[in-house]
């Protein structure tokens, strides 16, 4: 695999990560939160901040645990999509399809540097 294509799923990776911290954040706390003014669920944004610096930098095993660490909110994706607020199902869709592509590029991108390394 090219280099070029490694940089893109790099990138692409930590653009996806650092939309979905926002989203996260933002969801709890004032787009559609729990509770009136906010919930502590917002707090939920903190374990996307740990790999972001190496997913930026391009660490591989950095996009290996990230690859776990991002299941839990693709989990949440699929059950809060059977929310009755509208606000609520748009960010839960939202938040599927960005750990859903980050995931994917978590994977290309450790495939991209094997292939590379053999």
């Amino acid at each position: 695999m090219s280099l070029a294509r490694r940089h893109f799923y790099r990138r692409a990776a930590a653009l996806c990560l650092s939309a979905l911290i926002v989203l996260t954040f933002l969801w709890e706390w004032q787009i559609a939160p729990l509770r009136l003014g906010g919930s502590w669920l917002a707090l939920k944004a903190l374990p996307l901040c740990l790999p972001l610096s190496g997913c930026l930098k391009g660490k591989v095993y950095t996009f290996q645990y990230s690859s776990m660490l991002i299941l839990p909110y693709m989990a949440e994706g699929v059950v809060r999509l059977a929310d009755v607020a509208p606000l609520s199902r748009l960010c839960a869709a939202l938040e599927l399809m960005l750990s859903l592509a980050f995931f994917v590029l978590c994977l290309l991108f450790i495939r991209s540097t094997r292939t590379s390394s053999s």
